[in-house]
């Protein structure tokens, strides 16, 4: 009987002996070289002090490395009062020479290619594609977490100078912690991004890291939300401890709302672990330990009241649509490096609604629009002839005509009007949205709720008055206010307080702002001719008006 099987000469068995006495070499070398310290949090090294165990102190870069009889763990140098250990323990600086190590990598680079050399490329290939076929046959490989270098800075992004304003310290901070650890200020835990889609809130966070030179970990809110339970939480474990393990770091989590949302008796098992691991991991960060967690969302009010409370997300800006100056700065940003003759002022009035995305889009296809054409130059016309396309699937407030935008300004005015006479603070009203901001760790009054409940009705009174009709626009606000003044009758009548039914409450709120809208019809126009002037106001621009009649 004949024997079937594999018949390799005695040729090729010695150069897969070497082949495989070079990979071994390799472990081995990355065996020894590699850094076999543990990482440990302050908290674990004061124990380890107060013990008695520690034999000296290895300083390494960033890290000091604690020697004990038979482990050495290693420790974030800013996350520790460096100075009383180095006054308490022998001091080392780590100094070991690549030379050995370098002359072996060598040694086997030198043997792997002589070797390629005399194999058939096509059987390496087909061997390396039978072992990939398999793996994806037989289990679930996940992507290795690894950090980026960010290339964006600052000046990569236009306009939003507020935001850029709150966020240079942090920069500073991640950049020079020392000179904050010496008067005792921490580092925020996290840093919550809240603005509608398409207002460069991934960019923002990129530019924070590329300003500050670290790490930077993308992660989106939807990659933690596994299949398979456990899977998710595992990733968040391995996320935080990479970023720990190169700290100074930003872990970066987009659209935090996918896993961060209100846990309720429905709430997904895995989902809900998740967010458990990820509210665990922020817990467990250590005063300095050099890493802030960036998180973005555009749907604040779903998340759950763990992920907002002090101590996680300690800071949130809020990242609005771009306004006409803030147009104008990213059109001259998209623009300088393309020939074009235009009026840009003249485009950013015509793009009112359009995010940064959006503009970013406006440009891009114009210039395709002369291209098609083939003109070498963009002009308005070309603008002109894309501005529907860009527009497909925009809120109507972006092709709103002269009228509309009356109309709407009106609208705007009275709730900013009325908003700020009652103390419910706004950062900015206007044609295109209205920036509230609810005070999350405030007591909610039923005086409050009231005079938000006045906010609500004030623009359909106010184009009641001017129109003698109402319109589309004040659709959300009127369910809004009717749903406000339901809750109103139904919690504040414990002791009898609430002023009658939900229909009695919203009729009070109504005739309340009839009268002020009287008193104050002069403001109120004011008010209206600087947003349809500026495209919005702010809180502090009513005060200064108000001051004039008050």
């Amino acid at each position: 009987m004949k024997k079937i099987g594999l018949n390799i000469n005695s040729n090729t068995q010695v150069k897969l002996i070497f082949l495989f006495l070079g990979i071994l070499l390799l472990l081995l070398i990355y065996m020894f070289s590699r850094d076999n310290s543990i990482l440990i949090t302050k908290t674990e090294a004061d124990i380890l002090g107060n013990s008695g165990k520690i034999e000296r102190i290895i300083v390494d870069g960033d890290f000091l490395y604690l020697k004990t009889d038979n482990e050495i763990y290693r420790i974030y140098k800013y996350g520790v009062d460096s100075p009383a250990y180095f006054a308490k323990y022998p001091i080392e600086t780590k100094s070991s020479s690549i030379l050995p190590i370098f002359l072996s990598l060598l040694f086997v680079s030198a043997l792997l290619i002589f070797l390629f050399y005399y194999f058939k490329p096509a059987s390496i290939d087909n061997i390396l594609f039978k072992k990939m076929a398999k793996s994806k046959d037989n289990e679930i490989v996940h992507d290795k977490i690894r950090a980026i270098k960010s290339s964006v800075s600052f000046k990569d992004v236009a306009g939003i100078n507020d935001v850029k304003e709150e966020l240079e310290e942090i920069i500073d901070f991640l950049k020079f912690p020392q000179k904050y650890k010496e008067i005792d200020i921490r580092l925020p835990k996290g840093l919550l991004l809240v603005g509608p889609p398409g207002v460069g809130k991934t960019m923002i966070a990129k530019a924070v890291a590329g300003e500050a030179s670290v790490p930077f970990y993308y992660q989106s809110g939807a990659s933690f939300v596994q299949i398979y339970v456990g899977m998710g939480a595992k990733r968040v474990s391995e996320l935080f401890m990479e970023a720990k393990k190169n700290a100074p770091s930003i872990i970066f989590i987009d659209e935090i709302d996918a896993v961060g949302k209100s846990r309720s008796g429905l709430q997904n098992d895995e989902r809900e672990a998740t967010l458990n691991q990820l509210l665990t991991e922020m817990d467990g960060f250590e005063d300095s330990a050099g890493v802030i967690v960036i998180a973005a969302t555009n749907k604040i009010e779903v998340l759950d009241e763990a992920l907002l409370r002090a101590g996680r997300f300690d800071r949130r800006i809020f990242v609005s649509l771009p306004d006409f100056y803030e147009r104008v700065k990213t059109l001259e940003l998209y623009l300088a490096k393309k020939n074009y003759n235009l009026d840009i002022d003249k485009i950013a009035k015509m793009s009112v609604g359009f995010n940064f995305a959006s503009l970013s889009t406006w440009v891009n296809e114009a210039a395709f629009n002369a291209f098609r054409n083939n003109n070498k130059i963009i002009s308005i016309e070309d603008f002109e002839a894309v501005k529907e396309k860009v527009s497909i699937g925009k809120k109507r407030i972006v092709i709103l005509n002269d009228k509309e935008r009356e109309i709407k300004a009106t609208y705007q005015a009275a709730k900013a009007l009325i908003a700020s006479l009652y103390g419910i603070y706004f950062d900015k009203i206007g044609i295109a949205e209205t920036l509230f901001h609810r005070p999350n760790d405030m007591l909610m009054s039923k005086k409050y709720l009231f005079n938000l409940l006045m906010v609500k009705v004030a623009g359909t009174i106010a184009t009641e008055n001017k129109y003698n009709d109402t319109f589309d626009i004040s659709d959300y606000d009127i369910k809004s206010a009717r749903d406000l003044a339901l809750d109103i009758s139904q919690n504040f009548d414990i002791l009898g307080s609430a002023n009658g039914t939900s229909d009695e409450i919203l009729n009070e709120a109504s005739q309340n702002v009839k009268k002020i809208l009287i008193k104050f019809a002069a403001v109120q126009d004011d008010i209206a001719e600087f947003i349809l002037e500026n495209e919005n106001i702010s809180q502090l621009d009513t005060f200064k008006m108000l001051d004039n009649v008050l």
